[in-house]
């Protein structure tokens, strides 16, 4: 397995820039297909406001998409020539975000995006990571919403807990942690019978046949604090990565008890590789 198309997910925020140099490089590193997309939502104005200024604020707004989208693309196509990358696309779409993401995302083998920022009003709304990486069927790296990269995966943790997420997780991730110089696998709170006789042996032995190099550590920590215990291991190991699946839970039991996933993706401090 290998990443051989990368999807890039483009807005008019403050990290895209960032998004697009580590997509650039995990590009180059994996001599893959970078693929850009800017979705926006299509304009919806009540219908006072259509009665009031009818189609010439329907031909204000199409422009202003336009130029938006035309800087965009100037400011991604700037970077990968800089970088000297040439192995690019440039794709646009008028809706919703999520759904173009999706769509696109089908035909991927990895997405990159951004952790919600909320001070950032170009935004795509509170849940736009949970939500793309439930609907799409494919890993999406997120990156923090403060901070810079310049190495990811390098130092890899690993969360593993046995569940269908967790195992689609690892597989997807195989590409980085075969060119990892170390991965820990911390197996989080295990169960009896879902770990086999000793937590994260099975799954050592696994990673181990792909030409990984990795450690195990067992933490039997309170199942409700698991997000906090993998973000301090995390940075007890200085990690440049994790690796997680996302709500092994109902999304409603995560929303009322607390979760893994919920805490990562709102206090997470190194990017994440998530998969449903």
């Amino acid at each position: 397995m290998s990443y051989k198309t990368i999807l890039v997910h483009i807005d008019s925020g403050k990290r895209c820039a960032v998004r697009i140099d580590v997509a650039l490089r995990l590009a180059r590193q994996h001599d893959a297909h970078l693929v850009a997309l800017h979705a926006i939502a299509p304009f919806e104005p009540p219908g006072y406001v259509m009665a009031e200024m009818g189609a010439a604020i329907l031909d204000s707004q199409k422009h202003t998409v336009a130029a938006a989208m035309a800087r965009a693309e100037n400011e991604f196509t700037e970077k990968a020539s800089a970088a000297g990358f040439d192995k690019i696309e440039w794709r646009r779409a008028i809706e919703d975000p999520v759904e173009a993401m999706t769509l696109h995302a089908r035909y991927a083998d990895l997405v990159v995006i951004g952790q919600t920022d909320m001070t950032d009003e170009a935004g795509n709304g509170t849940d736009f990571p949970e939500r793309l990486v439930m609907a799409a069927g494919r890993p999406a790296l997120i990156l923090p919403s403060a901070g810079l990269f310049p190495s990811i995966g390098t130092r890899i943790l690993v969360a593993w807990d046995a569940s269908r997420e967790a195992t689609r997780a690892v597989t997807d991730a195989i590409p980085m942690l075969r060119l990892a110089k170390s991965v820990h696998v911390m197996a989080v709170s295990p169960k009896n019978g879902e770990h086999g006789k000793v937590p994260g042996a099975d799954i050592g032995l696994f990673l181990v046949r792909h030409g990984v190099r990795v450690e195990i550590k067992t933490d039997r920590g309170a199942e409700i604090d698991v997000g906090n215990e993998l973000l301090s291991r995390a940075a007890d190991l200085d990690a440049d990565l994790i690796v997680m699946g996302c709500y092994g839970h109902s999304r409603l039991k995560e929303w009322i008890l607390g979760g893994a996933t919920r805490t990562i993706l709102e206090s997470m401090t190194a990017p994440i590789l998530m998969s449903h």
